[in-house]
């Protein structure tokens, strides 16, 4: 049997080589590196350039919220949370009035988040928004429960959605509007009487 620990055996003749030849492979990388242009962005004097993507900071509409608690339910960390009360809104020829929610707390503990953006997905009406700003931090961890004042001033840095693709599927709703004025009954056209001579 053959010893496989002796490198002679295994044909491994990295150990073989001139002594010091690792230090010279090093040094010439250094070199390199120090000849090269650096690329550092002097932040925070310079503004990082962030992918359109990035994910920064939740932001939340408040006037989408309808308090279904969604977000609340599925985020893994348990980190919103959300209180609200409800009210009786009165609807003309309706026989009883109707109840809606109202929004009383929300509140996101960003020293818990993991920024999965679960929340942000399974919101049905588009009350959450990522925002690209990311200097919120603070001081004190207590100062990163946000309430809905400050995740509401946010909104104004989230940036407007992409263009569709041209060459892209259309999206749902625009195919089912399509599809119905297709099967809309054209109105009768309307004929033009022919001039008649008043004296005939």
């Amino acid at each position: 049997m053959v010893d496989m620990s002796d490198p002679s055996e295994r044909g491994d003749t990295s150990d073989r080589s001139l002594p010091g030849a690792g230090l010279v492979k090093g040094l010439a990388v250094t070199l390199k590196t120090m000849t090269s242009r650096s690329t550092t962005q002097q932040y925070p004097d310079v503004a990082p350039e962030l992918p359109p993507r990035s994910r920064g900071v939740i932001a939340l509409s408040e006037e989408n919220c309808t308090v279904c608690m969604l977000c609340a339910r599925e985020c893994p960390d348990w980190c919103i949370y959300i209180d609200s009360h409800k009210e009786e809104v009165a609807v003309p020829g309706a026989a009883r009035p109707r109840q809606r929610n109202v929004l009383d707390k929300f509140d996101i503990d960003f020293s818990l988040c993991m920024y999965c953006g679960i929340c942000i997905e399974v919101c049905p009406f588009d009350a959450l928004y990522w925002s690209p700003e990311f200097e919120y931090a603070e001081y004190d961890i207590k100062d990163l429960l946000h309430d809905k004042d400050h995740l509401g001033q946010w909104m104004a840095t989230v940036p407007p959605p992409p263009a569709h693709d041209p060459n892209g599927e259309p999206a749902k709703e625009e195919t089912a509007a399509a599809r119905k004025a297709a099967a809309r009954p054209a109105p009768p056209a309307v004929r033009p009487e022919a001039d008649q001579d008043p004296a005939s």
